[in-house]
């Protein structure tokens, strides 16, 4: 995870962009291993840790309605996420996650190990998908950190 994050830094610097993330069920993860690099402060500009609902639709603008259709963890709410830290922190690339880490909270539709993932990037449509995890809650967070920052390097502009 560090090799990763030093690499996300890399490019981002070498590119001269910025980027802020937007975690739930990571609680933060992903700006810990990004400020883990030294450095990060310039290319990173902040992050959002939304775990509840309305942390979500105050910090990030997603709306009552999206949440109410889809629920937390779905594509539309992780879209909105990664558009709203985008937009509120002026950064040039955002990544957004949400999902169920477990031990409880899964259901049949959305079982525990379900995260979804959103990058967004100025002037681009945003990219988001789906991905199911295995093993306890540390390993679904860790496993997600590793998918979000695998992200930022793959949706990074040239």
């Amino acid at each position: 995870m560090e090799a990763l994050a030093l690499r996300v830094g890399e490019a981002l610097k070498e590119r001269g962009l910025t980027a802020v993330t937007a975690e739930s069920c990571t609680g933060g993860w992903v700006a810990q291993a990004i400020t883990s690099v030294p450095g990060s402060s310039a290319w990173f500009v902040g992050g959002y840790v939304s775990y509840a609902d309305a942390a979500k639709q105050r910090m990030l603008g997603v709306q009552a309605q999206t949440l109410a259709r889809w629920g937390a963890v779905s594509e539309a709410v992780v879209v909105e996420m990664a558009e709203g830290a985008l937009r509120n922190a002026d950064a040039d690339i955002s990544v957004s996650i949400s999902g169920i880490a477990g031990p409880e909270g899964g259901s049949e539709d959305k079982p525990v190990g379900t995260v979804w993932f959103a990058w967004a990037v100025k002037g681009r449509p945003t990219v988001s998908c789906l991905s199911f995890f295995h093993g306890d809650r540390e390993s679904v967070r860790r496993q997600a950190v590793e998918q979000a920052l695998e992200g930022l390097l793959a949706y990074l502009p040239s």
